[in-house]
């Protein structure tokens, strides 16, 4: 006897590549990333009183083109220059199993000095809480800034740990079978944020 189900048909979103995923909506398109940027940007920088101790670090790997953003549209704003860096915050993570001592983060990856700063955490989605944890984890091994705000795109809930954005793009409320795919002209040669259902 052999079983009478099928399987649902898988999407190609990249060329030659089955995702199991299929589009359900654009829930913002390029000039929507892009005012959004602005009005983060004014945010930022009226939470923060201006730029004077103001940086922002992107977590990889698409929190890093909108901090490099982020970063052009204060720039603009204030006529003065922010510092941006990035974290990659592989090693951090607490849903790898590692072996042995972490790895030593080098200072020069956020390229900035944090001490006693007012630093911008900036990610594409906030979902379970669990990369910007181990983003802090990440961050405090290169000092101790003043204060640390998060700013993230999309807000889509169903938080596993007590994380809240100072900065959100948009809220959208997602069920666990749905993704939210976020694609950037500096990755992936596009530029909107899609909403994905397994």
């Amino acid at each position: 006897m052999h079983k009478m189900t099928e399987e649902p048909a898988m999407v190609n979103t990249k060329a030659g590549r089955d995702t199991g995923l299929r589009q359900k909506a654009q829930l913002m398109s390029a000039s929507e990333i892009e005012r959004t940027l602005v009005r983060l940007a004014y945010e930022i920088v009226e939470k923060n009183e201006g730029v004077e101790a103001l940086g922002l670090v992107g977590i990889r790997r698409r929190g890093v083109p909108l901090a490099e953003r982020l970063g052009k549209i204060i720039t603009r704003i204030e006529n003065a220059k922010v510092p941006v860096g990035s974290l990659d915050i592989t090693f951090y993570r607490d849903d790898l199993s590692t072996v042995g001592p972490r790895p030593v983060v080098q200072e020069k990856e956020i390229g900035f000095p944090i001490e006693d700063k007012n630093i911008v955490l900036v990610d594409d989605v906030l979902f379970t809480g669990r990369t910007t944890r181990a983003a802090l984890d990440a961050l405090f091994s290169h000092g101790r800034p003043r204060r640390v705000q998060l700013c993230v795109l999309i807000d889509r809930g169903h938080r596993e740990l007590p994380v809240e954005a100072s900065f959100v793009g948009r809220h959208v409320q997602t069920t666990m079978n749905e993704v939210i795919e976020v694609k950037l002209t500096e990755i992936d040669d596009a530029e909107k944020v899609l909403l994905m259902e397994k």
